[in-house]
C-alpha cells in the first residue's frame, strides 16, 4: 500500500482524530482563513455557500477537532485549517430509547450520521444561551458537541423525571442521570 493510500484510509476511516483531546493540537502547518464555516442549523459553508455533497461534509466532520481555547480545526497529517462555528459543530437530529426509568439508554444520531449512546463518556448537558436560556447538547467525541435539534429536545423533555420533590428534573441513560438547568425565574 502506498503512502497516500495508507493516508487515506486513515482519514476514511475516522481515525485521523480518533484518540484522547490532548488540548493543545500539535505543531502542525496552519493554513490561514480559507472559508469555511459551520451555521447554527448544522450546514457547512465554504465562502459563503451551503456545501451540499453530504459525503464531503461527513469527511470534513471526521478531521474536525477543537483546541481548548475554544477555536476548531479541520486537522490532517500535515496541516491544521481553522473553521468558524456558529453554536456548536453539529446537530442532534435523532434520539432512540431503549429501556425505562434508570435502565434505558439514549442514543442520539448527529447530522453527519453518527451515533452516540448518552452516558459517562457522551454526556448531555446544556449550554448557557441568551437571557435565560439554554442549549441543549450532547457530547460527541473529543470535546466536540451536538446541539439537541428542536423536536429531539421536545422527546428529551417529555422522557424527564424527578429523583425527588426537590432535585432538578432530568433523564437517566446507561445509568447515569442528567439533571435539566433550572432558570433564574424558577422554571
Amino acid at each position: 500500500m502506498s503512502d497516500q493510500e495508507q493516508r487515506d484510509a486513515v482519514v476514511a476511516s475516522g481515525g485521523a482524530c480518533g484518540k484522547q483531546a490532548s488540548g493543545v493540537l500539535p505543531k502542525l502547518n496552519t493554513c490561514g482563513d480559507i472559508g469555511l464555516k459551520i451555521g447554527h442549523d448544522g450546514t457547512w459553508f465554504y465562502r459563503g455557500g451551503p456545501i451540499v455533497r453530504k459525503g464531503l461534509v461527513k469527511l470534513f466532520a471526521s478531521v474536525l477537532c477543537i483546541e481548548d481555547d475554544g477555536r476548531y480545526y479541520l486537522v490532517t497529517p500535515v496541516e491544521k485549517v481553522p473553521i468558524a462555528v456558529e453554536t456548536m459543530p453539529f446537530v442532534a437530529v435523532e434520539m432512540s430509547r431503549n429501556g425505562r426509568g434508570k435502565e434505558q439508554s439514549l442514543a442520539f444520531r448527529s447530522n453527519v450520521d453518527d451515533w452516540v449512546t448518552a452516558g459517562p463518556e457522551h454526556a448531555l448537558g446544556f449550554q448557557p444561551g441568551t437571557g435565560q436560556d439554554f442549549i441543549p447538547f450532547i457530547l460527541m467525541r473529543d470535546g466536540l458537541r451536538a446541539r439537541l435539534a428542536r423536536p429531539v429536545y421536545y422527546e428529551l423533555a417529555g422522557l424527564a423525571v424527578e429523583t425527588s420533590p426537590l432535585d432538578e428534573p432530568g433523564v437517566w441513560s446507561c445509568g447515569r442521570f442528567f439533571p435539566f438547568p433550572v432558570t433564574a425565574s424558577g422554571g
